[in-house]
């Protein structure tokens, strides 16, 4: 059994966007964090795919 190359990629981009959605319903003083994670899962959605 072979396991893909993007699967440890893809499961770090689910977290990404799950730490940006947490931080999105902390409250208006943490859009920095939502950008930072948002960008993050962007970037390694990018690279891998």
């Amino acid at each position: 059994m072979t396991i893909s190359p993007r699967l440890l990629p893809t499961v770090m981009i689910v977290l990404q966007a799950a730490s940006a959605g947490i931080y999105a319903l902390g409250g208006l003083h943490n859009w920095r964090m939502v950008g930072y994670w948002t960008a993050a899962a962007v970037l390694t959605y990018t690279v891998t795919w």
